[in-house]
């Protein structure tokens, strides 16, 4: 029935009966991989399956051409060492935020599994929208399941070497598109084209160009499935996150069983609504049979619930014998009208009250973030030092204006009577940039003892005094 079929295996490797000469046979403990070929389908969850190959993908190659402020909207330019976003400017003293958006995607992640499985996967996961990218082409070029099997299994004529050819050609120019797209994010997009009509990228470019659109080649045209089955750690831990309430792809088998056929002019009241047409096997992209129950290779995309409730409409039988479901629903544990109910259950309460402080956190620390960063280094080569009748420590100083609108800031400094800033009491930064500087300080040398004593630098922006920072550091008396 299958196109591939799963060998078992125990905890030793079985002993191997010999050949008819004597000889131990050898036998694998292996499956050898088999193309999957799909069948397409239309439906409820293919078209929202589309949505998001359509949405994502107009999000990553159209970003990075957004322009902002005569910039580059979306830019992670590791050679500035400043990330834009937008009307944001973060520095390497952000990363903060990085590790906020990672408790974020995490939090969610848990969120949708626990209350409807793998919706990631079969939707948004990057390996899932290039596989149907890339399968869409392949579907265009030679035609559906029955056309491709009968291609690869016919003659090496002159047709099918053209097609072949078409069909990995169109997936290697994507592939480097999807690369080239990729470094647009870390090096301005309109330079990296610009250099494209030269090919005079740089090593760093060049080698992630051709490494992303290699694996993107390699996983979406050839392993597909055995990424989300072998390769993806998702499919291994996503059971600890299910319970009896998540909403998961499931086959109803008190309906469904015992399957058959069914034929005209036949008493088939002993059979179930299932015929046994295979289609939801013939269209999952994993190569699974729903009705041997939840697997972990299942990436929950709902192919295998729009070819059943197709057939069940031409056989004019009410459809969901394969739906979206919880086990406890399926038990008759509770209605219809109580599975709303057991969706909100304390487990998903739980993740989206943290989601949302983690969230509501992020949004008010941005919305009060000053944007002046200020970094004061004492200098080492001089600790202390008599000026014109005066102790003297000088300081290494870098103003950043994290802001998009250049600022001029005034410099304090107080903590010791009669302390005073020798050097220029004030700074001009541009736009997010930062400007360096040795400051001078120098203090009475009766103001204070012997010792080592805290100071505090203020700097304030002129245009508006809430942009400012309070630094302290410490002045040594000798």
């Amino acid at each position: 029935m299958n196109d591939t079929t799963s060998q078992k295996s125990s905890s030793s490797p079985p002993s191997s009966p010999p050949s008819a000469k004597g000889r131990p046979r050898k036998i694998s403990l292996y499956e050898k991989h088999k193309k999957i070929y799909i069948r397409p389908v239309q439906g409820w969850w293919a078209t929202w399956r589309w949505v998001f190959v359509w949405g994502t993908q107009l999000v990553f190659f159209g970003l990075p051409w957004l322009q902002w402020n005569e910039r580059q909207a979306i830019l992670f330019h590791l050679v500035e060492r400043k990330f834009y976003l937008f009307g944001m400017v973060l520095w390497p003293q952000d990363v903060f935020y990085l590790t906020v958006l990672l408790i974020i995607s995490a939090y969610a992640l848990f969120l949708f599994t626990a209350v409807a499985g793998r919706l990631f996967c079969g939707y948004a996961c990057p390996q899932t929208v290039y596989t149907e990218i890339f399968m869409w082409i392949e579907h265009k070029l030679e035609g559906d399941r029955t056309a491709q099997i009968k291609l690869d299994t016919g003659p090496r004529d002159v047709r099918r070497l053209r097609l072949k050819i078409t069909k990995h050609g169109l997936w290697l120019l994507f592939s480097l598109w999807a690369g080239f797209t990729l470094v647009g994010y870390f090096t301005p997009i309109r330079e990296l084209l610009a250099n494209a009509g030269t090919f005079s990228f740089g090593g760093a470019e060049l080698f992630w160009i051709f490494f992303y659109a290699g694996f993107t080649y390699l996983m979406a045209g050839f392993m597909r499935e055995q990424v989300c089955k072998y390769m993806c750690p998702y499919a291994r831990f996503q059971s600890v996150m299910f319970d009896p309430d998540t909403l998961i792809v499931t086959y109803d088998k008190e309906r469904g069983e015992p399957r058959g056929v069914r034929r005209k002019n036949a008493d088939n009241s002993g059979l179930g609504d299932c015929v046994d047409c295979n289609i939801c096997y013939q269209v999952c992209p994993t190569g699974i049979d729903i009705r041997n129950g939840l697997q972990y290779e299942c990436i929950g995309c709902g192919a295998c619930i729009d070819g059943c409730d197709e057939v069940m409409g031409r056989l004019g039988l009410s459809k969901g014998l394969v739906r979206y479901t919880s086990e406890n629903a399926l038990a008759g544990k509770h209605g219809r009208t109580g599975l709303a109910s057991h969706i909100l259950r304390p487990r998903i309460l739980l993740y989206m009250t943290l989601l949302a402080i983690v969230i509501g956190a992020a949004i008010w620390s941005l919305a009060t973030r000053v944007p002046l960063r200020v970094d004061l280094i004492r200098d080492r080569s001089i600790l202390a030092r008599e000026v014109e009748g005066r102790i003297e420590n000088l300081y290494i100083m870098r103003v950043m204006n994290i802001s998009e609108a250049p600022r001029q800031f005034s410099i304090r400094v107080s903590g010791i009577e009669g302390i005073a800033l020798v050097s220029d009491a004030q700074v001009t930064t541009a736009a997010a940039e930062n400007h360096e500087a040795t400051v001078s300080v120098r203090v009475p040398p009766d103001a204070a003892k012997k010792g080592v004593y805290k100071i505090f630098f203020e700097i304030v922006a002129e245009d508006d005094p809430k942009v400012a920072v309070r630094e302290k550091t410490t002045f040594i008396m000798p």
